[in-house]
């Protein structure tokens, strides 16, 4: 039997990337916006494929997340070496609490991922959520010698106040999606030791109205 020519199979390969990029595109969009317990039925719809495709290019939804957010979660350990090369303690660590804060608040999936432990159990997956843990210590250890940041708070203390944050994000994204600013700028002002007065808010408070929705 005579092998078919190369050409004959390019077009299928490409139509597969071309679909495995369309899935990844609607789970980088539901993963953000509903978390990563969606399905892969629920990807599949959203990709407008078959829900068999999702199924030939990832065989379950733990492999799907870690293509998907993978590169995100390794943004966090970008951000705190990043934050390392201020010459300014506070500085560094307002960096990085600000940048990983807003990728939490634009990502509900990362948010999940990092900060909820019993999600993304996958050994690839811990070991990148893990890999950004050494950075975040040695901002706060940093930021606590220069006398700035209060020398009680832990680095176990972060993942706590981030997920504080996260709730408010998770009640008012459809009502004032950018109010998490407003209490990053008050927990900031919180943990520093050292400031002249209260620092201006970075977004304004939401109104009753506004607050009935969000609860509901």
């Amino acid at each position: 039997m005579s092998t078919p020519p190369p050409q004959a199979t390019r077009p299928l390969r490409a139509d597969a990337e071309r679909n495995r990029q369309r899935l990844i595109a609607a789970a980088q969009e539901l993963f953000a916006t509903r978390g990563i317990d969606v399905t892969l039925d629920d990807v599949a719809r959203h990709a407008g494929v078959g829900v068999g495709t999702v199924y030939r290019r990832f065989a379950n939804r733990d492999e799907l997340i870690e293509a998907v957010l993978t590169g995100a979660v390794r943004r966090l350990a970008d951000h705190a070496e990043k934050a390392l090369t201020n010459p300014d303690p506070w500085g560094g660590f307002e960096e990085f609490f600000l940048a990983a804060t807003r990728d939490f608040a634009e990502n509900r999936g990362l948010r999940e991922l990092v900060l909820e432990r019993h999600r993304g159990t996958a050994d690839a997956f811990v070991d990148v959520r893990n890999g950004f843990k050494p950075a975040t210590t040695a901002l706060i250890s940093r930021a606590q010698q220069a006398g700035e940041l209060r020398d009680d708070l832990e680095s176990v203390d972060f993942p706590l106040i981030q997920l504080m944050l996260g709730a408010i994000t998770h009640h008012t994204r459809d009502v004032a999606p950018e109010l998490w600013q407003r209490y990053v700028t008050l927990m900031l002002d919180g943990l520093r030791t050292r400031r002249d007065a209260p620092t201006p808010f970075a977004a304004p408070a939401i109104t009753d109205e506004q607050f009935d929705r969000a609860l509901t």
